[in-house]
């Protein structure tokens, strides 16, 4: 059974959370700060993490720093932080999504089962490539590992699941759609918002020049492409 963490300190938020988690199977743990979240974490590990950003003890950035020394699960951020400023520095922290309060219940469930879906890995074709070099990076689809100038580069599970979509169609327009579906699901078909913020990320992660990209290629308003 799938182990949640959720890490709150409104007490009726964290209540409802886990009624609606535990309501469709998932096993839970709660945390009303980050100290108890790490502490939870160690002991018992989740399979992912809920994680609102203003707790008591702890900024909700040391948590998933604290999380991300130990383990690449997913970590979805539930807060009411809206300013795009703080939702790319908790995605350049290392949460895998960004959910902004007030929030559906319905959408936060199909977010964390995407981020629990994008975790696998994905089997690869009897023709894929599996190791992609250029010369900022390489990667390896295999090992899920890329590098630079001989550093390892972490990723998000969400961030490489867009890049393996990009590196195994070398030169092909990949529509804003297509990958939108393939990674977050049908509801997010026009949710592009969503693209132009892990596109940055991956181009600050692995572009030598992030402002002037050499192989994730934005054609506007279509999609994205990469090239060698």
């Amino acid at each position: 059974m799938t182990r949640v963490l959720v890490v709150e300190d409104d007490s009726q938020l964290l209540k409802a959370l886990s009624i609606s988690l535990r309501a469709r199977t998932y096993e839970v743990d709660t945390a009303p700060d980050g100290a108890t979240a790490l502490r939870l974490a160690a002991v018992r590990p989740p399979d992912a993490v809920l994680l609102d950003l203003g707790l008591p003890d702890l900024d909700g950035l040391d948590v998933i720093k604290g999380l991300r020394g130990r383990s690449g699960i997913p970590i979805l951020v539930v807060s009411a932080r809206r300013a795009e400023a703080e939702k790319i520095e908790a995605l350049d922290t290392g949460a895998d999504d960004y959910i902004t309060k007030p929030f559906g219940m319905e959408e936060l469930l199909a977010r964390l089962r995407v981020a629990l879906r994008n975790k696998a890995p994905a089997p690869p074709g009897n023709d894929a490539r599996l190791v992609i070099r250029t010369e900022d990076f390489t990667v390896d689809l295999t090992a899920k590992k890329a590098t630079s100038g001989g550093q390892d580069i972490r990723l998000t599970p969400t961030e490489w699941h867009l890049l393996e979509l990009l590196l195994r169609n070398p030169g092909r327009l990949i529509s804003q759609q297509q990958m939108l579906q393939e990674v977050w699901g049908p509801a997010y078909g026009d949710h592009t918002n969503y693209l132009r913020v892990y596109m940055a990320q991956l181009r600050r992660k692995l572009e030598s020049d992030p402002s002037r990209p050499r192989h994730l290629i934005t054609e506007p308003g279509m999609g994205y492409r990469f090239e060698e």
